[in-house]
């Protein structure tokens, strides 16, 4: 079964050494669109109102084969925001 690896940039880039085996790209697809809930985990305050963390997966060549950005927006909508 093939290996794919999931890279993470999050304002700072985490090369993934591992890798997962997964039957296809499909199936990495798949580990990307499940793992958004722990990726949003790396979305903290302190960064601010505008971010974005994005999963690129590779196969065991290295080539880039898919990607997937989780991003969030925010804005005060009160009077303070002015």
């Amino acid at each position: 079964m093939p290996r794919f690896f999931f890279d993470i940039h999050d304002g700072e880039f985490q090369r993934d050494e591992e890798g997962l085996e997964c039957e296809n790209v499909e199936a990495a697809r798949d580990r990307v669109m499940a793992s958004l809930s722990d990726v949003a985990e790396l979305i903290t305050s302190g960064d601010g109102d505008n971010q974005a963390v994005t999963v690129t997966v590779r196969d065991e060549e290295g080539s880039r084969v898919y990607t997937g950005t989780l991003t969030f927006t925010a804005s005060r909508l009160d009077e303070a925001a002015s």
